[in-house]
């Protein structure tokens, strides 16, 4: 049994190694992250009439028969609408021991670009959780929500994070370690996770975020510092701390605070009460061990804020309370950590779009 907390890369390796992670192809060792695996889309996807889960007791397989419209092949490429729904069979697919479980996210990239990504399993009865021994293949549910995306057999639009028993802190043990190793840079808002809020009030300038025009073309996602970015997003400005949001629209904000995720720990980011608006945090993915860590170069990296709003026009103001990031100890510390070695788009970032865009 793995001592309890988040697996680490080695751990990873070990798990495809005594294969209780499979692959059609072989794994590749840029798959393995710090404290996660990056999935690769199979060869087919399937658009559905509407998104959903197996069930207890299901396959994805069975269910397909009653969503499925068409199958599209990946192999040389293909456009997933805007607006549609698809389901993707994954490359990997899991024979968990005992003990250990998982959980997965979409990449930052995906979140960045508004593209729902959602892992869901034989069996299953909600999104993104894998039990403990679980046996079977893994599916993407796909969404793109504001761009239309060419996408690849092969690419990696999610990843998965292995856990053996509890790993997750206290709001005892997070002020804990915020005295030992600062998480932000100023006081630490604790409650179920360490809060973080928006900055509307640039250092330099007004530019506050952007949010993505209606009618653009097609992503291609392998293009990287392609589009310009005045082509897909639209830049919004703050000049007294705070920016109405529109209903439907999806915006990329940053966070107030630089954060610091330690090297042996990773994070997951929340998002907040609903009660607080509005609008929702996109589920933003996950944190690294050493993002934003002196040691690997970071010196403190802001989290970049995917927000939609929903049913009315809100007002979001400089400094508002609007997810949180809830920290989990590694079960030992990876062989590297976040921007140590590693092709980290996001290292030391401030306010930035998707990787495709320049």
């Amino acid at each position: 049994m793995a001592k309890s907390g988040v697996l680490p890369d080695h751990a990873i390796r070990s798990l495809i190694e005594s294969r209780a992670i499979l692959a059609t192809s072989p794994i590749l060792d840029a798959q393995v992250q710090p404290a996660s695996l990056d999935l690769r889309l199979g060869r087919y996807a399937w658009r559905v009439r509407a998104s959903f889960l197996a069930g207890r007791d299901r396959r994805v397989s069975a269910r397909l028969e009653e969503f499925a419209m068409h199958r599209i092949d990946l192999s040389e490429g293909a456009v997933l609408e805007k607006g549609c729904v698809y389901l993707i069979e994954l490359a990997e697919s899991l024979a968990l021991p005992k003990g250990i479980t998982a959980v997965a996210n979409a990449k930052s990239s995906t979140g960045r670009l508004d593209l729902l990504t959602r892992t869901i399993t034989d069996g299953g009865t909600e999104f993104d959780r894998i039990p403990e021994a679980y046996r079977g293949p893994l599916y993407a549910e796909v969404c793109p929500r504001s761009f239309s995306v060419l996408v690849r057999e092969g690419q990696r639009l999610n990843q998965i994070r292995f856990r053996a028993g509890e790993a997750r802190l206290s709001d005892a043990d997070l002020a804990k370690l915020h005295q030992e190793v600062p998480l932000v840079d100023g006081t630490p808002v604790i409650s179920e996770g360490l809060g973080f809020s928006v900055d509307l009030r640039p250092t330099e300038g007004t530019l506050a975020g952007y949010r993505a025009k209606p009618h653009t073309g097609v992503i291609d996602l392998d293009r990287i510092a392609h589009y310009p970015a005045r082509d897909f997003w639209e830049e919004v400005h703050s000049e007294d701390g705070s920016i109405i949001l529109d209903p439907g629209a999806f915006y990329i904000l940053v966070s107030r605070e630089a954060v610091t995720i330690p090297p042996d720990h990773a994070a997951e980011m929340a998002p907040y009460l609903a009660m607080v608006g509005e609008f929702r945090v996109h589920y933003a993915g996950f944190f690294d061990p050493g993002f934003g860590h002196d040691a690997a170069g970071g010196q403190g990296s802001r989290g970049v804020l995917e927000v939609r709003c929903h049913e009315a026009p809100f007002v979001l103001e400089h400094g508002q309370v609007v997810g949180r990031l809830v920290y989990e100890r590694m079960s030992s510390p990876p062989g590297r950590i976040y921007g140590a070695d590693l092709k980290s788009n996001y290292q030391g970032q401030g306010l930035k779009l998707a990787k495709q865009f320049r």
